[in-house]
């Protein structure tokens, strides 16, 4: 039966380096090529048996994955701190990292990372760049309170971004250089464009059938909004690979870090290993859905009542990621149960407890 390589590559803008072994470690070939398509297909077909490859996850990843992907009889991704910290030494170069990579490939030690469909890696681009617009508009709001806060202008803070209300603050400006009057101007423009860009991109994302029918269901959450659900799909993409909710909530970034010597435990800020897009979404969803979610509610008051609000609103979070995970596992509508009380009937919103680790 015919061996077959593992390859190590180290990943670059303009090249690929590469470290090709057999089985009992001994090097076939090591070099680089550069990071084109033509040139990576071309070293790929050149490869004269069946090979498994591996990489670390970098932004450089998603096009290299899929144009080698046919050519590999496997080819595996690796998570980045992991790989960082099992191969972390004095020396450190390209040739040195490409050989580690094959290595712990050859051992069955590479830290495997979960790589999603480029159906799914297009659209969370499209979501990403949403996001990116979201926050030029916001500095353009900013900038347009700041102009008017130089010049000592009087406005309205509530109705300012207004179309109507501000049209009208122009006309009545007084005493206002003209060069402000032209950079609020400026200023509006860009607020407009931004806004209708994010606007565009989330009916694209609402419109994809692959999609559209998950984030139907995450909205039948009472506090889930359309960009909450698409986030979450997007970020998460298959639910069932989190066997808990404790595996998804540390994803998400709602957990701190833990630090435990001789019996001694000590816990730190939130961890920064997390998805920040989710965690960012996850966050400032939570310091609504309580206004329109009973149990939500309920959850913030009690934690509110401990003094500490950040606090609060991370145990929301942590209640919704619990709240998606059973629904999208599910792959059924959120169900709120009927409770008999006194005569009528109340509706509770099924706890945490009734998922079964996610899974409902």
């Amino acid at each position: 039966m015919e061996r077959v390589y593992y390859i190590g590559m180290d990943l670059h803008k303009k090249k690929m380096v590469y470290c090709i072994k057999t089985d009992d470690g001994t090097v076939v070939s090591a070099g680089s090529v550069a990071s084109t398509k033509a040139e990576l297909l071309r070293w790929a077909k050149s490869i004269d048996r069946e090979w498994i490859g591996g990489m670390e996850a970098t932004m450089f990843t998603g096009w290299v994955y899929d144009l080698l992907k046919p050519l590999a009889k496997e080819l595996k991704v690796a998570h980045p701190e992991m790989l960082k910290a099992i191969t972390s030494s004095k020396k450190k170069n390209d040739r040195i990292d490409a050989e580690k990579i094959a290595d712990l490939l050859r051992c069955g030690f590479l830290p495997e990372c979960h790589m999603v469909s480029s159906e799914t890696r297009e659209l969370r681009r499209i979501l990403r760049y949403r996001n990116l617009a979201v926050r030029e508009a916001v500095k353009m709001k900013n900038k347009t309170a700041g102009l008017l806060m130089e010049v000592g202008a009087e406005y309205n803070k509530k109705r300012l971004h207004q179309k109507k209300y501000f049209g009208e603050l122009m006309e009545n400006l007084e005493d206002v250089p003209e060069s402000v009057k032209n950079l609020l101007a400026l200023s509006r423009s860009g607020l407009e464009m931004f806004d209708g860009i994010q606007k565009q991109l989330v009916r694209v994302l609402l419109g994809n059938k692959h999609i559209a029918e998950r984030v139907r269901r995450l909205t039948t959450i009472r506090g889930v909004g359309e960009v909450v659900a698409l986030t979450w799909v997007l970020e998460i993409d298959d639910p069932h690979r989190f066997p808990s909710i404790r595996k998804a909530v540390s994803y998400s970034g709602l957990c701190s870090a833990q630090n435990e010597s001789a019996g001694k435990s000590k816990r730190g800020p939130i961890s920064k290993k997390r998805n920040k897009h989710l965690q960012t979404v996850l966050i400032e969803a939570a310091k609504l859905a309580p206004r329109w979610n009973p149990e939500l509610a309920e959850i913030h008051a009690r934690e509110s009542e401990r003094g500490h609000k950040n606090r609060a609103t991370l145990a929301v979070a942590r209640k919704l990621v619990a709240f998606m995970l059973a629904v999208d596992k599910r792959g059924e509508d959120f169900k709120p149960k009927a409770v008999e009380t006194g005569g009528r009937t109340a509706i509770v919103i099924k706890r945490e407890d009734d998922f079964k680790n996610g899974a409902a």
